[in-house]
């Protein structure tokens, strides 16, 4: 039922060797890594004007200044999307302001840099999903849900992290479409404003003091610092930008410059829209509310409550929730790249069903929930934590560009040092004045967190080093085998599994081997011996009493004798346990005195636990007989087995080199035959006569094992590959094998 119900959520599972088919083209792949930096023209304007049109300024002084500060924002863009580009085609392996850290400004920038990252895209989630949800909350018709707005927004996100799950290819194709609307939609709302501007055929928005809560029409004074802390708002534009250059394994061949045209075109289209959105708003005069975006506000000047104006409002509620996407797209790789340099749990690296880092997935949504619970899912409260963390990695990486452009001096540097200098000082000065105008605001709370976070990052670190020093071992260091073993067996009653964990431990012959009968004063110890010479083991039974009801500390007493008895022995418990299904329910009616006893054991120095299951009502094994599929069109059931999965991928894709005749199974033995089929391990086994090279394939029928004599490697001969073998065919005990056949590569392996 588990089964089913994943499969129906997130889908069949995906071979490895399919990966290359996951790539995304650069029609995809701008919606799934632009929709975040596009996505900002929804809410950047307004930011802006929340700073610098409330208080003691006023609209007309807030929206006089709108275009000047929009101009230096698209300024600031164009410089940081060039340096980018500089990154993508220096570091096309990914990992973006992280990697670049690392490689060139050492351990401490890169975990800033990295942490700065996580802590962005945790934001970046919060504010999409809330601002995608402003916009829905901002159409007349669903003003009632308003107390229901943080339920709406973590229903958002699940939604978008469930869409994750199914694979970075599916979601991007999913959301592609929402992304052009908007694109389009708001295009031609700008288009159209501005040129109903210039015929003077359109109305302002009426200035309603009511909803303008602490907006004044006109007069008013605007300081230096509110302009300052309004541009530093405005750059919230920007986020997003570096996502392309974190993705960019992401991408068809050739990626670097599929990612460098991808990035190319987000940035003309998120500096047309925002200067655009901007240069429109300063003539509608829209005013900041919490009530109704400032989008919507110009939407219904221009068009009313048409069914354009319904296509803007829903493709901005789409775009919003949507630009989460591109921090689930980055996130998880960000964190698997810092989880294999073990700042991170190494569960981070780990690919799930459909070829996805599915716990990065998880971890994030479970983050950026948390984070709208706490801030009520407002926009203007979450924003001010989220630029800092932006522009210094946005410094960071650039700083380590100009370092690696300065270290390996390829054709060009100057240029690029010019190009990523710029960035840099650039980029510094925007982090600075966020920081500055916007501590008191919210910008503490990520200058707090980072620091935190790089905390966190070496105490893992430290973690696993340590680990790896303590079990790091050479080849002159190998431990003695021990001369000799002590099996203690743990008995209750004797039954089946008792049985069978007695005839395990006598059949490994150990030195000594004894049964351990832990008994409570209920327990009558005549009886239990009785049962025990009843069936005639010639294994000694000890009894211990345990008056406080304990299982754990009577067994730790008795090894703790047995061990000070027979110094030398290697300890070995042997654990019979009942087992009535792995997933049922009928579990809770068992005691897991074995899992507590094998829990309290771990730590015990010299002790090996083995672990003896007897398997209630499990069905007599029958004879191992393959089943060889035929190869056809009908799908497995969705709640097919993996390998059965596996195995129908297989004939899948070797059929369209091998005809039926071919199939493996049905192939004679002992005559020269031609064999096709996927590579699904290779393995070096040592002989006497030198190191032979085992090579498995499949074709979903069955295996044929091809040796190689005094062979290592091949070059080509890798796991995931399509292979024919041409050579003579027998059988060695139980497997069909081949010696030195002939081999010619029919398809790339997928990388």
């Amino acid at each position: 039922m588990l089964t089913l119900t994943k499969r129906i959520l997130i889908g069949r599972p995906i071979a490895t060797s399919e990966s290359e088919h996951q790539r995304l083209p650069k029609s995809i792949a701008l919606p799934t890594f632009s929709s975040d930096a596009i996505s900002s023209t929804a809410y950047a304007t307004e930011e802006i004007l929340f700073v610098t049109a409330i208080g003691a300024s006023s609209l007309a002084l807030g929206l006089s200044r709108l275009v000047p500060i929009a101009i230096v924002v698209a300024v600031l863009l164009a410089i940081v999307s060039i340096s980018y580009r500089q990154t993508i085609f220096a570091y096309p392996s990914g990992g973006g302001s992280y990697i670049v850290s690392r490689e060139n400004l050492g351990e401490g920038p890169s975990l800033v840099a990295g942490a700065s990252l996580l802590v962005d895209y945790i934001l970046t989630v919060a504010v999409s999903v809330s601002s995608g949800v402003a916009a829905i909350l901002s159409i007349p018709t669903f003003r009632d849900l308003e107390p229901h707005r943080v339920v709406l927004c973590v229903a958002l996100v699940g939604l978008v992290t469930l869409a994750n799950l199914r694979g970075i290819k599916e979601s991007g194709r999913a959301f592609a479409v929402p992304t052009y609307i908007y694109i389009v939609a708001i295009t031609a709302m700008v288009g159209i404003g501005l040129w109903r501007v210039l015929l003077g055929n359109v109305d302002p928005v009426p200035f309603d003091p009511e909803r303008a809560h602490g907006v004044v029409e006109a007069g008013g004074s605007l300081s230096l610092f509110l302009l300052l802390r309004g541009f530093s708002s405005g750059a919230v534009a920007l986020t997003g930008v570096e996502a392309i250059s974190n993705g960019v394994p992401a991408f068809r061949r050739p990626e670097s410059r599929n990612a460098a045209t991808t990035l190319a075109s987000m940035a003309a289209i998120l500096g047309t829209l925002f200067l655009g959105l901007s240069i429109l708003a300063s003539h509608l005069h829209p005013f900041p509310t919490h009530e109704e975006t400032v989008n919507s506000q110009m939407a219904r000047a221009l068009f009313g409550e048409s069914a354009f104006y319904w296509v803007i409002q829903l493709s901005t509620c789409a775009i919003l929730i949507l630009a989460a996407n591109t921090a689930f797209a980055d996130f998880p790789r960000l964190s698997s790249i810092i989880g294999e340099d073990g700042y991170l749990p190494r569960q981070f690296a780990n690919r799930g069903d459909r070829l996805v880092f599915s716990n990065g997935i998880v971890f994030l949504a479970a983050a950026a929930s948390l984070l709208i619970i706490v801030f009520g899912g407002i926009v203007t409260a979450l924003i001010p934590l989220y630029a800092i963390g932006v522009f210094t990695s946005f410094t960071l990486s650039q700083s380590g560009m100009v370092r690696h452009h300065l270290r390996l001096r390829e054709p060009g540097w100057r240029r690029g040092v010019a190009i990523n200098g710029t960035g840099a000082v650039a980029t510094l000065i925007v982090t600075l004045i966020v920081a500055i105008t916007k501590f008191t605001k919210g910008a503490w709370v990520p200058i707090v967190v980072v620091p935190l976070v790089i905390l966190l990052f070496k105490a893992i670190h430290r973690h696993y080093r340590s680990v790896a020093d303590a079990i790091r071992i050479e080849p002159d260091e190998l431990p003695p085998p021990p001369a000799h073993h002590t099996f203690v067996v743990l008995v209750g009653r004797v039954h089946r599994g008792v049985a069978e964990a007695l005839q395990l431990a006598r059949s490994l012959r150990p030195t000594h081997i004894v049964a351990l009968h832990i008994a409570d004063e209920t327990v009558d110890h005549a009886e239990v011996e009785r049962d025990w010479a009843r069936f005639g083991f010639d294994v000694p039974l000890d009894i211990v009493d345990s008056p406080y009801r304990e299982l754990t500390a009577p067994v730790q007493r008795y090894l703790d004798r047995l061990e000070a008895r027979w110094s030398t022995d290697r300890l070995t418990i042997v654990i019979p346990e009942l087992v009535v299904g792995v997933t049922s329910v009928a579990n809770v009616l068992h005691g897991q005195n074995g899992l507590a006893l094998k829990l309290s054991l771990l730590g015990r120095p010299n002790t090996a636990v083995l672990s003896v299951p007897f398997r209630v009502g499990a069905p007599v094994p029958a004879p191992n007989r393959e089943r060889s599929p035929q190869r056809s069109s009908k799908r497995l059931p969705l709640a097919a087995p993996s390998h059965e999965l596996d195995q129908e991928r297989r004939v899948h894709r070797v059929s369209s080199f091998a005809p039926e005749d071919l199939r493996i199974d049905v192939l004679p033995s002992r005559q020269p035959i031609t064999v096709i089929g996927e590579i699904t391990q290779t393995h070096v086994v040592p002989r006497a006569s030198g190191n032979w090279l085992e090579v498995t394939i499949d074709d979903g029928s069955g295996s044929v094992v091809a040796m190689y004599t005094g062979r290592r490697s091949i070059t080509g001969i890798e796991p995931g590959r399509v292979v024919r073998f041409d050579g003579v065919l027998r059988d060695e005990r139980g497997r069909r094998v081949m010696m030195n056949p002939r081999y010619t590569l029919l398809q790339p392996e997928a990388s």
